[in-house]
């Protein structure tokens, strides 16, 4: 073990582009190097990608530690597998800004919808008494009301049946009064693109996100694609959402639900399907939620299109007008899909109009307009396991680190 530890910053991985060697951006390497090398050898997570853009140059891009460092015992691969800077990530819900939130920024600005239409103007379940009010916005801001988490697969095997179940269930709290943070709600963003281009979402983003703009591997369910993509793996199956369903100590029990009543549980290491339980067990690994996997590099072009007001090559990709929109703070400090509150610990104390969001599997976005700067942090922390307290290391100690070494030195 000793020798597996020490081994470790051997397996730091410098991309070939060049970098400027100021004296701040020295300062800058060091200091990221220590944050990693010194959380990979002390067990908290296995691995990351880290990637640092300003003024239009990657000024940093390194990755660290490995993609899998366990099998499904817990027990250390013989040959864990080494993280790259073309590692493919299953990024959470990065899924909901990445894939979700620009594809409706584009049906918004093709004037195919308006982010004030009810949602029932689409989806005829919102229409009822207690649901009529909820708009686009208000799923886009989670403030429609939804619950925050539901086990969608105990009751729905596919999406239909997931979209259906979701227009059924009662609302938690009251429109517009509270910003409750709500897969369910994406989980409808993606049924209204649907309904509303006539293609599946992982279609839809397919034509009109990533092949535009050069995302090309970007998908849903790697594994069907049959290309030899380095992975990087997330949990052993689904233990932390089967403690959510089990125990009442976590507040997401449902009368209608038993526990015992499903047990489609996966017992394997995840590696190329989705974490998500609701995006795999009940949405065939698609959903508005969560399912997308990516590299950094293709984040990086689609954070470069926000970050240029929409532009790619010269040509107007998404209007500024739209970007602007849904770059805007509301009255609970967060944009339309993006997270603009500097309370967040991955942006913590940000000049105004720095946006961004985070994936449960460790995964991170951070833009700073004002400063012409992108942080992009992609960590496999789930394939550390459950700690005692049955929960997953806690990244954002790492993301308030490396967000202030920016700050401090760029």
């Amino acid at each position: 073990m000793r020798s597996f530890i020490s081994s470790i910053t051997s397996l730091i991985i410098i991309s070939t582009s060049s970098f400027a060697q100021t004296a701040h951006e020295v300062s800058l390497r060091k200091s990221i190097d220590s944050i990693f090398t010194t959380y990979i050898k002390n067990d908290k997570i296995p691995g990351a990608v880290v990637q640092i853009k300003k003024d239009g140059n990657v000024i940093y891009k390194q990755a660290y530690g490995y993609a899998q460092k366990f099998n499904y015992q817990h027990k250390l691969l013989a040959k864990p597998d080494r993280m790259t800077t073309e590692t493919l990530f299953d990024i959470a819900s990065l899924t909901k800004v990445i894939g979700t939130t620009t594809s409706i920024m584009l049906l918004a600005d093709k004037g195919k919808i308006n982010v004030d239409d009810p949602v029932s103007k689409y989806i005829k379940a919102f229409g009822s008494p207690d649901k009529a009010a909820i708009t686009i916005r208000h799923l886009l801001t989670h403030t429609a009301g939804l619950y925050e988490w539901y086990p969608l697969y105990y009751r729905a095997h596919n999406k239909q049946e997931a979209f259906k179940l979701i227009g059924e269930l009662p609302l938690a709290f009251p429109v517009g009064a509270q910003r409750k943070y709500s897969d369910l709600g994406f989980t409808i963003l993606g049924e209204i693109v649907e309904i509303v281009s006539g293609l599946s979402l992982d279609k839809f983003e397919e034509q009109n996100i990533f092949i535009p703009l050069g995302m090309n591997n970007t998908m849903y369910n790697p594994l069907t694609e049959n290309k030899p993509y380095n992975i990087a793996a997330t949990s052993f199956g689904n233990p932390y959402e089967k403690e959510m369903v089990y125990n009442p100590a976590l507040g997401f029990q449902f009368k209608e639900i038993k526990p015992a009543q499903w047990n489609g549980w996966r017992h394997y290491v995840l590696k190329g399907e989705v974490n998500d339980g609701n995006a795999w067990y009940a949405n065939g690994g698609i959903s508005g939620a969560a399912g997308l996997f990516t590299t950094v590099d293709d984040i990086q072009k689609l954070v470069d299109m926000l970050m240029n007001k929409g532009k790619v090559n010269g040509q107007q990709f998404i209007t500024e007008k739209t970007i602007n929109t849904f770059l805007t703070k509301d009255k609970f400090s967060n944009g339309l899909g993006w997270m603009m509150d500097p309370a967040n610990a991955f942006m913590r104390n940000g000049p105004d109009g720095t946006f961004g969001h985070t994936g449960f599997t460790g995964t991170s976005i951070t833009v700073v307009p004002n400063k012409n700067i992108s942080i992009i942090l992609l960590i496999n922390r789930q394939q550390m396991g459950l700690m005692e307290n049955k929960e997953y290391y806690n990244v954002n100690t790492i993301r308030a680190a490396v967000f202030k070494t920016v700050m401090d030195d760029l």
